[in-house]
């Protein structure tokens, strides 16, 4: 897995985020690939994200890099990342719990229906 990234990146910290991001995943991306690691995982950045524009396309090559490779890969693209101190996210919270108990299949479904959850 690749976390290394510039804290609260925007336009003016682009070159940072290129020299540090940018290498720092490349050089990520080209050990697993050189050691055999069996599955990578890369955190991007949401397409299109225009708080994001001056990184996204560093994000964007990192992942063509890994795909070149040929490595089984997951790309995670999260919209937003929380910061310490950052405490608005708590307010998806509710959302979150709700999502959890939802069925997500036929057979989830069933299982819901005829369990005490539903009635």
């Amino acid at each position: 897995m690749q976390l290394t990234g510039v804290r609260h990146p925007r336009p003016a910290k682009t070159r940072r985020f290129v020299e540090i991001d940018g290498k720092s995943a490349s050089e990520a991306v080209r050990v697993a690939a050189d050691a055999g690691v069996a599955h990578f995982v890369y955190v991007g950045v949401a397409h299109p994200a225009p708080v994001m524009r001056a990184c996204t396309p560093v994000r964007a090559q990192c992942e063509a890099e890994l795909r070149d490779t040929g490595l089984n890969a997951t790309i995670l693209r999260p919209w937003y990342g929380p910061d310490p101190g950052h405490y608005w996210p708590y307010a998806l919270m509710p959302f979150h719990w709700l999502a959890e108990r939802l069925p997500s299949s036929a057979e989830g479904r069933a299982v819901w229906a005829s369990s005490r959850w539903h009635r």
